[in-house]
């Protein structure tokens, strides 16, 4: 156990701006024991991995926590404050976007720089303790944090009011650093800790709940929340102008250079008089998630329903009944509706593939198409296609027989057979779909495709398609497996409280 003296400080300006830094010691993060030290924490060492990697990858891989302004679902489909900056980035760039979800035991510097991610967002602010293992890029915010408690109690106006109190933080957040700093000058405050799975916004319901005192919210979601949460009340503002940016590996120095060009055109600061100056596009994204409410009710109930319910799509549970009496993992089949038609019943594709699954009437059991646009209908035509493709692959391992599977969902059984016979032409493993996805690339050359029983085929959409769902999957997944642990309600499963004795 080391302890670690911190100093702080002042007067450290962006454009006219001043922000307060903590300084921290040292290449560790800290974590305060009920001791009131310090215990220094690690990191690895950042992979190799930088924009050039990225770009020939095709997809940059966003790590952020589900909640209602960051990223999350609206009737299956991907949205968020934070989800949609980092989509304009990358279609900038021609890359694609893979939202990777902090879980209860995951720390996102770690997730960074193992090379799970690429970069970290989701109000994400510079502080002390991140400031030594990563870089961060231009601002896009400055928000206050301020104290949420509930609205039954008597009102806090001051920090020495914070005594005996009891606040409820995750330890991997800029509010634990602050409450923390608290404890060093002296103020009895009682921290209980909470693992990553609880965002602000379920922190917040907990308070109007009265299940836990107190916690600490940035304020633009605090007062987000405070339009259809009732029972919570703010007032003490514990940091200002906390300053909000992406985050990167240390060594991904173009990557960065990418994300301060992009900020620079977004979000900057008048030097002048200090006032903030925003693009059009980050106006609207504001006004959408933080500011209009006929647009927040849009999303509002369904996204926080889903966080705590398992919500995903309208026809969760019709999907559950279908693909379960098949042997089929209902979120797959989800992420295939998702990728096929983005939930929409009447959709109809160029192709004459209709409904939710994309049936082509032809190749149904279904005589008449009309029937197709009907939500069970369509749903219990696909799993069955689907059912027939995984038992086709039944004997290779969960990965590629989802990808083989839906590989031939999208582009059919001959053209992945050629693929399959061509990845074992150039002596690779055709159960393999690393090596089948390759060989689908190689049939768009005609040096390759003439030679294949099927032809020509644009491989890329079919590699792409399986690539989408895949993620989607996962993605889906996380969020299930998040909202299981909010069965119980109970706030402190991990918990470990930290007091000033």
């Amino acid at each position: 156990m080391y302890t670690i003296e911190q100093n702080i400080t002042t007067g450290k300006k962006w454009a006219g701006i001043t922000v307060l830094f903590l300084l921290a010691a040292g290449v560790t993060s800290c974590v305060q024991t009920e001791e009131s030290e310090y215990v220094l924490k690690t990191y690895p060492d950042p992979v190799e991995l930088d924009f050039d990697e990225i770009s020939e990858r095709g997809t940059i891989r966003m790590i952020t926590r589900y909640s209602s302004s960051s990223y999350f679902l609206h009737r299956g489909m991907d949205r968020g404050f934070d989800y949609e900056m980092v989509s304009e980035f990358a279609g900038e760039h021609g890359l694609k976007v893979d939202v990777v979800l902090i879980d209860s035991e995951d720390d996102p510097i770690e997730m960074l720089n193992r090379g799970e991610g690429d970069l970290i967002a989701g109000n994400y602010a510079i502080t002390p303790d991140r400031t030594p293992h990563v870089a961060f890029s231009r601002p896009y915010n400055f928000v206050n944090q301020v104290l949420v408690h509930s609205d039954s109690r008597p009102s806090v106006e001051e920090v020495s009011q914070l005594e005996h109190m009891t606040i409820t933080v995750r330890q991997n957040s800029s509010y634990f650093t602050t409450l923390n700093t608290l404890k060093e000058e002296g103020y009895d405050i009682t921290i209980d800790i909470v693992d990553e799975n609880w965002n602000t916004e379920a922190l917040l319901l907990e308070v109007a709940e009265e299940r836990i005192e107190a916690t600490l919210a940035d304020d633009n979601i605090y007062e987000a929340s405070a339009n259809y949460m009732d029972g919570i009340t703010s007032g003490l503002v514990l940091s200002e102008s906390d300053t909000i940016a992406w985050a990167t590996r240390e060594n991904a120095t173009e990557l960065k250079a990418k994300m301060d060009e992009f900020m620079a055109r977004h979000f900057r600061i008048r030097e002048s008089d200090g006032r903030v100056l925003r693009s059009a596009f980050l106006n609207i994204l504001n006004r959408r998630y933080f500011e209009d409410d006929s647009q927040m009710d849009r999303y509002r109930d369904q996204s926080y329903d889903m966080a705590h319910s398992g919500y995903i799509s309208p026809y969760d549970d019709m999907v559950r009944d279908i693909a379960g009496d098949a042997g089929v993992d209902w979120k797959l089949v989800l992420a295939v509706m998702a990728q096929e038609s983005e939930f929409n019943p009447n959709a109809r594709s160029w192709a004459g593939a209709v409904g939710l699954m994309q049936i082509i009437p032809r190749f149904s059991r279904v005589e008449n198409e009309a029937l197709l646009y009907d939500p069970e209908i369509n749903i219990r035509e696909g799993v069955r296609y689907l059912e027939k493709h995984l038992n086709r692959y039944s004997h290779l391992d969960s990965l590629n027989r989802y990808s083989m599977a839906l590989g031939t969902y999208n582009v059919g059984m001959g053209h992945i057979a050629d693929a399959r016979h061509l990845a074992a032409q150039l002596g690779n493993d055709p159960d393999e779909w690393e090596y089948v996805a390759d060989a689908l690339l190689k049939l768009m050359n005609r040096e390759y495709y003439q030679h294949a029983r099927y032809g020509f085929k644009r491989g890329i959409e079919t590699v792409n398609y399986v690539e989408d769902i895949m993620d989607r999957y996962r993605r889906y997944h996380v969020i299930s497996d998040l909202a299981s642990n909010f069965e119980t309600r109970d706030v402190r499963p991990m918990a470990a409280t930290t007091s000033s004795d």
